[in-house]
This record gives structure tokens, C-alpha cells and sequence, in this order.
């Protein structure tokens, strides 16, 4: 099994989210939830494309479930790269389903792509038929009990069939180390609150798939660790993402962090103030995603 690390610096792009909870959901956290998701595709997209084309298959898939899709990234991802493949879309979020929906029949794609809305964390998942390929991208670390999530996605899968776990290595970084210049070390400290949060929480997320993969009766064929820079510049998409996320790691960090933390965090999300994040030149989307693929003997 090899390992590829792959840096891909990209300037100027126009247009990692914590990840979407494809079992149970905040239903009032949909909305702020989706904008990061269609921040994350639209700032990602070429190193989403990366993935899907480096994927080890045999053939073609004509089948794909897409678990946790959330508002589409994956989905949309897989029908460019597969144009004769139709895809199930499946997430526990009415309203991610539905803008899902909405954006196939704006690209003219809907006739391709099935939504089901499916809590993935109870024992019995609803039929999703016999895919070639079954996607995950940011999803299999908020399942309750991953073990019985990766023998459902096996049994589910044609023989032979490919499985792609796509995650996180934490959310991105967005400022300079030494930023903001009253409290350098900010977004590290936000970081680090927010982990441990996580920790507590989402007690999967970081973890090694390979040796669960294996566990669960997949042959693990490769696996891959992506390096993704993009420097923003005043891109507004990415002042948008950086926006959003920061204002996310907040609500969870925010009881850990120090006074002084907190009043410097808000002060750079105040749209209003001198020192707001979106007025700055020199953000940038820093992170990593691996990707295991796995086969279905």
C-alpha cells in the first residue's frame, strides 16, 4: 500500500467544513451548516476532482452511493467524473437533500442523481440497491458505531466494488501564524479548544480508517494524504469560508478560550471593525485530507 503526499498550491481561486452528521442533526444548524458545505465544494472543488480521478478502480462505476452527502459536493464531484453513472445521495438533512435536488436540476443532472434522507446510525439502513461505489467524504467519523457502519457499506457494495473514506485531518487554517497581531497564536488556540471539544464528542474524527477498513473485510488497496494551500489573496470565497468556519470554531470554543481570545476572535468577525477578517489580504485554506480506497473482495 502506498502513501502519496501531494502538494497543491492554488492562487487566486474564485468562487472543511467540520463535517456534516449524516445520523442525527441540528435542524437549526442546517443553514449555517449548508453555507459552509457550498464554501467548502467551491474553494475545494479542483482538489475534490483530484480525488475522484485518482481513485483505483477496474471500471468505470454506473452505480455510486454518496453517504453523508450533505448539499452535493461529493455527488456532483462523481457525476463529472462518471458522466454515465447515477448517484444516491444520502444524508440525514432534509434541507441539504433539497438543495441538493435544486442544484441537479439546475445543471440538468437530476435524472442521474436519487436524494433518500436516512439517519446511517441505526441497524437497519434503507435500500440503497447494489453501487459499484460507495462515497465518504467528511461523514464516516460522526457515525455512532463506525464497526457496524463499515460492514453495512460492505455488505452493501457489489463484489469487487470500490469504498472511498475521504476525511479530515481537523478544520482548516486560515490566518498567519503570527496573526492577529494583538494576539498572535489566535486561530491555533481557537484550534485546540475546538479539539478538545471534539475529542469529547466526535471521538472518530482523525482517526486511521486502514486497520477499520481492514477489520470490517475490505482489502485496503491504497491510500492517500493531500496537502491543500490555497492562498486567497482578497479571493471573496475564501474570506467567506474563512468567515464562516472561524465563526463556527466560536460557538465551539469560545467557554475555553481567555477573555482575551474571545475579545480578539469577535473582534475579527465583526464585519464593522478595522481589523475584520474579511478586510484581510493574507488568508489562506490550510489542511490536509486523506483518502483510503478499499475493495469489497
Amino acid at each position: 500500500m502506498s502513501r502519496t503526499h501531494q502538494h497543491t498550491p492554488h492562487h487566486g481561486q474564485s468562487g472543511h467544513h467540520p463535517g456534516h452528521h449524516p445520523g442525527h442533526h441540528d435542524d437549526d444548524g442546517d443553514g449555517g451548516q449548508a453555507e459552509i458545505l457550498e464554501l467548502d465544494a467551491e474553494v475545494l472543488a479542483e482538489h475534490m476532482a483530484s480525488i475522484t480521478a485518482w481513485l483505483p478502480l477496474k471500471s468505470e462505476p454506473h452505480q455510486i452511493v454518496d453517504l453523508g452527502s450533505g448539499t452535493g459536493a461529493g455527488t456532483f464531484a462523481l457525476l463529472r467524473r462518471f458522466p454515465d453513472a447515477h448517484v444516491t445521495a444520502v444524508d440525514t438533512s432534509v434541507g441539504h437533500l433539497r438543495l441538493l435536488r435544486e442544484k441537479a436540476c439546475a445543471r440538468g443532472v437530476d435524472s442521474r442523481v436519487r436524494t433518500v434522507q436516512a439517519d446511517l446510525d441505526t441497524d437497519r439502513w434503507p435500500d440503497l440497491g447494489t453501487p459499484d461505489l460507495v462515497w465518504a467524504s467528511a461523514s464516516m467519523h460522526h457515525m455512532s458505531d463506525p464497526v457496524r457502519a463499515l460492514r453495512n457499506v460492505r455488505e452493501l457494495l457489489a463484489p469487487g466494488g470500490l469504498f472511498a473514506v475521504v476525511e479530515l485531518a481537523g478544520f482548516p487554517r486560515f490566518l498567519p501564524a503570527d496573526a492577529p497581531e494583538n494576539r498572535p497564536g489566535l486561530e491555533e488556540r481557537a484550534h485546540a479548544a475546538a479539539d478538545d471539544f471534539h475529542a469529547q464528542h466526535v471521538p472518530h474524527r482523525g482517526a486511521d480508517w486502514g486497520p477499520m477498513l481492514a477489520a470490517a473485510g475490505f482489502t485496503v488497496e491504497d491510500e492517500r494524504t493531500i496537502t491543500v494551500d490555497i492562498h486567497g489573496g482578497r479571493d471573496e470565497a475564501v474570506g467567506r469560508y474563512a468567515y464562516a468556519g472561524l465563526q463556527r470554531i466560536r460557538g465551539v470554543a469560545a467557554p475555553a478560550l481567555s477573555q482575551e481570545d474571545l475579545a480578539a476572535l469577535d473582534d475579527l468577525l465583526d464585519t464593522d471593525s478595522p481589523n475584520a477578517l474579511l478586510r484581510r489580504d493574507d488568508l489562506a485554506v490550510r489542511t490536509e485530507r486523506t483518502v483510503w480506497a478499499a475493495r469489497r473482495p
